[in-house]
């Protein structure tokens, strides 16, 4: 398994559920470019294709024309202005999902130097859940966990007791 540390103790957690849910198997369509978690799959034995970097907003075709069974979205869904686009364009019928949590202490995160590196949602699990259930899926199983940091302050304390993070699993209805 990986070291305990940010960002890897979120990585834990989703390799976890991950394996939890999802035959190795089973190819799998992961959205977004890729990243050090598609990495961590392909290290671990899953079969898996990425986007293209291509806005999902607005062209939804690799994810329309792919012929995996499960599709992974491991924090991609805030920084899309459309997410039930692309959750109804999904065709495979397995689905592993994680968003940063809204954090009534904390501003929504903006990068001022990467102007797609910004969220415009930033959910509560309610909302995922019910944006999910509109764009036809059934959540089977969830879990959230905390991302505490080692600094000094009233919000970093907030942070080891407060969920940040957000993962499901979740089949087409």
């Amino acid at each position: 398994m990986y070291e305990k540390t940010f960002p890897n103790k979120r990585f834990n957690h989703t390799l976890e559920f991950l394996e939890k849910h999802v035959s190795h198997e089973k190819p799998i369509l992961d959205l977004g470019v890729v990243n050090p978690f598609t990495k961590i799959m392909l290290e671990q034995g899953y079969k898996v294709e990425n986007t293209k970097g291509e806005d999902l907003d607005t062209d939804v075709s690799t994810i329309q024309n792919s012929k995996a069974q499960v599709v992974t979205a491991f924090e991609i869904f805030e920084h899309l202005l459309s997410p039930f686009t692309v959750l109804k364009s999904i065709k495979a019928d397995k689905l592993v999902a994680s968003v940063p949590l809204k954090l009534w202490f904390s501003k929504a995160y903006r990068s001022n130097t990467d102007m797609l590196d910004r969220h415009y949602h930033e959910f509560e699990d309610w909302q995922f859940d019910w944006l999910l259930e509109k764009a036809g899926w059934k959540i089977i199983d969830c879990q959230k966990w905390t991302n505490p940091t080692k600094k000094i302050g009233i919000r970093p304390i907030l942070r080891w007791f407060t969920p940040r993070y957000y993962i499901v699993y979740a089949e087409r209805v």
